[in-house]
């Protein structure tokens, strides 16, 4: 079964977030720097089965565009036209910075690791994924 993929969006890095083959789990993958977005992308999709990508679209808390809005949706726009068999989809990624702080803290990790901002996100990207599988369970 091919893996699910989650995007977090950044303006320096992007989280990645992928699931285990059988589509059970999500988990942090990668840190990307976001403007080597586009290429890892396209390595990764060279060398993986991936069903979807789960794009984190940045809203407030009011569900009004975020900052990194317009960014998000030109990355769903060009993943579609690139490859128009995968599918690709928003998910809302409110408060998932939050709670990525939240289970960093609870995980007991150092204060040095809990400094690496890299791990916020792709671990808000395992979170962006598993709230989109939660919701679209077969």
């Amino acid at each position: 079964m091919p893996r699910l993929v989650a995007i977090d969006l950044g303006q320096k890095r992007t989280g990645v977030a992928a699931t285990d083959p059988l589509q059970i789990i999500a988990s942090p993958l990668e840190t990307v720097e976001t403007k080597g977005l586009w290429a890892w992308l396209q390595a990764y999709l060279a060398k993986e089965a991936v069903e979807a990508v789960i794009v984190g679209l940045p809203v407030n808390e009011k569900g009004e565009p975020g900052a990194l809005h317009t960014q998000a949706q030109q990355l769903i726009n060009r993943l579609r036209n690139a490859y128009p068999a995968l599918r690709v989809e928003p998910e809302d990624e409110r408060y998932t910075t939050r709670m990525a702080t939240a289970a960093i803290r609870q995980a007991g990790l150092t204060k040095t690791a809990r400094q690496n901002k890299a791990l916020y996100d792709k671990v808000s990207a395992s979170i962006i994924l598993q709230s989109w599988m939660e919701r679209n369970r077969r």
